[in-house]
């Protein structure tokens, strides 16, 4: 069952001028697109569980786990300037 779309009408509430054949275009376009979703809505979908991706995901990061914790002196030490135990960087503002 084909679909009447105003095509003019969708543009102006777009705030979008269109030219005829711009019109004509798009007109057929948007007549494809509902055509296919029509499809997709008529494919037998009862009992199929809704998903978000189509495979499986796994979490991707590792456990958190207590480690060995470096002192501040060895990094500081590194640093081109160091004030109260802290990196000393140039002023912003």
């Amino acid at each position: 069952m084909p679909v009447e779309i105003d095509i003019a009408k969708v543009a102006h509430l777009a705030r979008i001028t269109l030219a005829d054949e711009e019109l004509e275009m798009y007109g057929s376009q948007l007549l494809d697109i509902l055509e296919h979703a029509e499809r997709v809505q008529a494919l037998p979908t009862e009992g199929v569980e809704p998903t978000s991706h189509p495979l499986p995901m796994v979490n991707g990061f590792r456990p958190d786990e207590i480690g060995e914790c470096l002192e501040p002196e060895s990094f500081l030490s590194q640093a081109p300037e160091v004030e109260d135990g802290r990196f000393r960087v140039p002023r912003i503002l």
